[in-house]
């Protein structure tokens, strides 16, 4: 869920300051955001370069050649709809503002965070990125913060929605040796399941209405537009866990594939993990290599970054770039 001090817009990122400002009226100050910018789009390259570089692609290759074609292609195909619903996240954000930017340019905004997110982490993903490209486009701080807190509690409502169901009902087995038991994971589930209800209850019931965040004023949703954020929020998980479900080739009961990427989720705070395997593949392999071999595993969740952090990352770099051309055209034509 974010907290207060994510959601406080940083200064780099702040809207312009007045035209008296020596800072921004100096004749080196374009020169110097121009650089940043390159530097910045130098370092995605890097990222793309470095991840794609320690790929075993003969792996990856020999792997998704077992796939069944249709089954290949419903793996992109499901990516595709995880990052529509996603970027629909910010079309609530709208809804909840009034603001009048388009359904294409919100939802363009909401991909391109949601990628960088992925593969950079949120402050720069999920909230530097929205408050740069939503002030190019017009729209003021208090209102990106409003945009940002209702689609960080879409993804992490929905989150504790599934999670506790997931938990209390099917909860995984887990491995000797983690710090909670597959029985303190069912308490935790309806814990998580009354934490959901409870925010549906404080949005429908609470007689006070606003609350103030670092000054500004956060209207509560209603209980309608709470009800869809929990259930947005909570599709999405299921579609990313039909995702390596596919990829797994439908091996492991897919009950098990959403408790153990729900798990993962979380698995950074609740145990330690071995070094050099990211979060998502060490729960993997802790949980389910019972199941099937590690080494068609770790194939699966390759292919699965590639298809689902790797691919939208470079769309939405491409994207990135157009959406800034757009906002610094719709700046030029508004001065004028």
């Amino acid at each position: 869920m974010a907290n207060s001090r994510a959601l406080k817009p940083p200064a780099a990122l702040a809207k312009p300051a007045a035209s008296g400002n020596k800072l921004t009226s100096a004749p080196w100050w374009p020169w110097l955001k121009r650089g940043a910018t390159a530097a910045f789009f130098m370092l995605v390259a890097y990222l793309l370069f470095t991840q794609a570089r320690n790929i075993d692609w003969q792996e990856v290759l020999t792997s998704l050649q077992n796939y069944p074609v249709g089954l290949a292609w419903a793996a992109v195909l499901l990516a595709v709809v995880s990052f529509t619903l996603y970027s629909s996240f910010d079309l609530l954000g709208r809804h909840y503002t009034g603001h009048t930017l388009g359904t294409p340019t919100v939802m363009a905004v909401t991909f391109i965070t949601y990628a960088f997110n992925l593969n950079l982490g949120s402050l720069v993903g999920g909230v530097a990125f929205r408050y740069r490209l939503y002030s190019r486009l017009g729209l003021r701080t208090g209102t990106i913060t409003r945009i940002i807190s209702l689609s960080m509690l879409t993804n992490w409502m929905g989150y504790l929605l599934l999670a506790g169901l997931i938990f209390s009902l099917q909860p995984p087995t887990l491995p000797e040796g983690w710090k909670i038991a597959t029985e303190h994971l069912r308490y935790i589930g309806f814990v998580l399941v009354g934490m959901a209800a409870a925010y549906l209850a404080f949005c429908g019931f609470s007689p006070k209405r606003t609350l103030m965040l670092r000054g500004h004023e956060i209207e509560l949703p209603s209980l309608r537009l709470a009800s869809l954020q929990l259930l947005m929020g909570a599709t999405n998980w299921l579609v990313m866990s039909c995702i390596i479900y596919i990829l797994l080739q439908q091996r492991v009961e897919f009950s098990a594939v959403v408790s153990v990427l729900l798990l993962a989720a979380v698995a950074g705070v609740l145990t330690h993990v071995p070094a050099g395997l990211g979060v998502l593949e060490a729960v993997f392999v802790a949980l389910l290599s019972h199941v099937m071999p590690q080494h068609e595993l770790l194939a699966a969740l390759v292919a699965y970054r590639v298809i689902y952090y790797l691919a939208p990352l470079a769309a939405a770099t491409a994207l990135y770039l157009v959406t800034e051309a757009r906002a610094k055209k719709i700046a030029q034509t508004s001065k004028a």
